[in-house]
């Protein structure tokens, strides 16, 4: 199966095999929201839309397209799903006789129509605005007192994915940065992931590179459209990659740490990568020989480092220090993590995480 071939530069509709039974609507381009009213009818006949105070623009267009056929709006979403929102908004949706659930803004928005579809069996249109790449994915998490939890469900996976670069210039220069980090590990992820394929490696890699070429444009120069289409490309076959792979340590320490502690998602995920790939590098040749090809390096285990000064340059987080992690939370985190299950190539022990942790705490290049 190819990618489009004409890729972030020109509109483009794809079906993406996510699931073997589920491919994913994607419609892709500049002004492609305007078509958010037929492709919601295409999947049920009102929609519940899903957005928050900072989309509240989008959300404006988004209801005048759906004029009668809008069944109300939830405003309220958050990081991680917290359990008691999750269960507010299934009430909500339940009793606004919806037929669609409507996510339109980051993982957060996304995030909760994923929790309510998978109580409700709604089907989910998703409309990104940054690059998170969850909507990309069958995988749900939601928080509670304990801590975050997650799993996999196709009744989470959104049926169709609207991708206009132009709700994504908005989003400033820092948390672009940091959420582009954020594809750039779904992907690195992917590589080395114990079920991945032939096309979802050949997905990941091209993420890689399209990724790291856009984002330091897009931070630069924000109001960039063309740099913005080729970020939001490379975010979804980021997406794309996660929702087909098993993800490994870098995800369970990312899911640990925001879930347990309430540190931002994309700037933890930012922390961690570059520290994880050094870490994973000589453990998975193959796929760290693909990465390196992908950021226009020699050596497959200087990939970390690259990630560590990308980062640094798009103004990425580099330090979980500085967004608020208490150096007494590492040896938790670590033991929290070494007890449970990962597909990982390189086995972490306990101790070994701790030291990864505590480089990734500091902000120290790998």
């Amino acid at each position: 199966m190819r990618l489009p071939e004409a890729g972030w530069r020109e509109d483009f509709t794809y079906d993406a095999p996510v699931l073997e039974d589920r491919p994913v609507r994607v419609v892709f381009g500049a002004g492609s929201l305007h078509q958010v009213g037929r492709e919601a009818a295409a999947l049920g006949r009102r929609a519940l839309l899903i957005a928050g105070p900072h989309e509240d623009e989008a959300a404006g267009v988004v209801a005048a397209h759906l004029g009668a056929d809008l069944a109300g709006r939830l405003r309220d979403v958050a990081q991680h799903v917290p359990t008691d929102l999750a269960d507010e908004a299934t009430r909500r949706a339940s009793r606004s006789g919806a037929d669609v659930l409507l996510a339109v803004g980051g993982g957060s928005a996304t995030g909760l129509a994923k929790a309510i579809a998978l109580r409700t069996g709604l089907p989910i249109l998703a409309v990104p605005t940054t690059y998170a790449g969850s909507e990309m994915t069958p995988i749900w998490g939601l928080t509670d007192s304990q801590g975050k939890t997650t799993g996999r469900d196709p009744r989470v996976l959104p049926r169709t994915v609207l991708y206009d670069p132009a709700l994504t210039v908005s989003l400033p220069p820092p948390l672009s940065g940091a959420s582009g980090l954020n594809a750039l590990a779904h992907a690195l992820e992917a590589l080395y992931a114990p079920d991945a394929t032939p096309l979802l490696t050949t997905v990941a890699e091209e993420a890689l590179r399209t990724l790291a070429e856009a984002l330091p444009v897009v931070v630069a120069q924000p109001d960039d459209r063309d740099a913005r289409s080729q970020a939001l490309f490379g975010a979804w076959l980021a997406g794309w990659a996660l929702g087909g792979t098993t993800m490994g340590l870098h995800h369970k320490l990312a899911h640990v740490l925001g879930g347990t502690y309430g540190l931002p998602h994309a700037g933890v995920h930012s922390a961690l990568l570059p520290q994880v790939a050094a870490f994973n590098a000589a453990a998975a040749p193959e796929a760290f020989t693909r990465a390196a090809r992908a950021l226009r390096v020699d050596a497959p285990g200087d990939v970390g480092q690259v990630l560590f000064d990308l980062a640094t340059k798009v103004g990425a987080p580099t330090s979980l220090a500085d967004l608020g992690l208490a150096s007494d939370a590492i040896d938790d985190v670590a033991a929290v993590v070494a007890a449970s299950t990962v597909a990982n190539p390189r086995p972490a022990v306990e101790a070994e995480l701790v030291h990864l942790l505590r480089a990734a705490f500091i902000g120290t290049r790998p």
